[in-house]
């Protein structure tokens, strides 16, 4: 891994497998707010970590996902260094998925298996809840994820 400075708080990383990806910081913090700040792209690694998780246990029990969205909430210390005191994990899953399976693969992904997750555990209260939208019907071309804009053209 490699964090080269773009310009002011701007930089650019190189990961250890070759991809690239950008980080900065808000206009108020010195940066042009022109991409996520280290300290969000720690939630999205919590968030890939245990969606990445959840999705392959889910497909493992047979289960069908049409569509998963983790929206992530987290609070911060007042104080320097201000780090996540609580993050809150909302699992929105729409397919054929029961809630025992849900609730199983959550818990496994946040026990067991989520190497994020075992890292700010001892120092974050993570809490996790989901919303489960169960269709037995496989999702058509024409069906629209949970939340996304549909273009007809």
């Amino acid at each position: 891994m490699e964090v080269i400075r773009v310009d002011g708080l701007s930089l650019a990383a190189r990961s250890g497998s070759g991809h690239w990806f950008n980080m900065d910081n808000s206009v108020k913090g010195g940066g042009h707010d022109g991409a996520a700040s280290p300290m969000e792209m720690v939630l999205a690694g919590l968030a890939g970590c245990t969606a990445m998780d959840v999705l392959s246990m889910l497909e493992k029990m047979r289960a069908r996902v049409d569509d998963l969205r983790i929206a992530v909430t987290a609070e911060r210390a007042d104080e320097h260094p201000r780090v996540y005191t609580r993050i809150h994990l909302l699992y929105q899953v729409k397919g054929d998925v029961k809630p025992r399976q849900l609730e199983r693969a959550i818990g496994l992904s946040h026990e067991r298996y989520c190497s994020v997750s075992a890292m700010l555990k001892p120092g974050v209260a993570i809490e996790h809840h989901y919303e489960l939208e169960t269709s037995t019907e496989p999702a058509t071309p024409t069906d629209t994820p949970l939340g996304a804009a549909r273009s007809d053209g």
